[in-house]
């Protein structure tokens, strides 16, 4: 975004996280958010959370090596849709290769029940087809909080793919909502 560190320097903008960083991403905290939210908001979360996982954690661990077939498994210390599993996809020696990974660390792993993302009409070479999409909605916060009427459309350009990433071949779409009024 044009003009983000300037903004940022002179005091007119904060950061939830610094330019470069990716905090609120990280895959081994996404498991601790319910606990978060009860924690610091003395309330249960309203959305559920994607079954999540810990292979650091000893029932965890078993119940991953027992469904690696069923599960998505992500690296910790991996971004972009490097080092994943899509369990219901992958080929015995994916699923024995990502075992092996687990079992030698733990604690770089986490898994994650498949969810079904949107699909959504996508030109690519010369034809309109469904890809996978997530979104990632644009949401302010300073004296009140404000969820912009749009967001970024991650799109998985690849056909049948399930990662959105751009590293991963992914693309975006800008994504607004014309009427709030439907």
């Amino acid at each position: 975004m044009p003009g983000l560190v300037n903004a940022y320097r002179k005091g007119n903008l904060g950061l939830a996280n610094s330019i470069g960083t990716g905090v609120a991403d990280d895959k081994v905290t996404y498991y601790y958010v319910p606990d978060m939210i009860r924690f610091y908001l003395s309330e249960e979360p309203i959305l559920p959370n994607v079954e999540t996982w810990l292979a650091s954690e000893p029932e965890d661990y078993q119940f991953i090596l027992d469904n690696l077939p069923k599960l998505v498994v992500k690296a910790a210390n991996e971004s972009g849709g490097y080092g994943m599993l899509i369990g219901p996809a992958a080929t015995q020696q994916e699923i024995a290769d990502f075992r092996a990974q687990i079992i030698a660390n733990p604690r770089n792993y986490i898994a994650q029940t498949p969810i079904s993302l949107s699909r959504h009409p996508t030109y690519c070479e010369g034809n309109f087809e469904g890809r996978h999409i997530d979104l990632r909605p644009y949401i302010l916060y300073g004296e009140s909080v404000k969820i912009i009427p749009g967001g970024l459309t991650r799109v998985a350009l690849r056909k049948g793919s399930l990662v959105v990433n751009s590293s991963q071949g992914g693309g975006s779409k800008d994504t607004w909502v014309l009427n709030q009024d439907l």
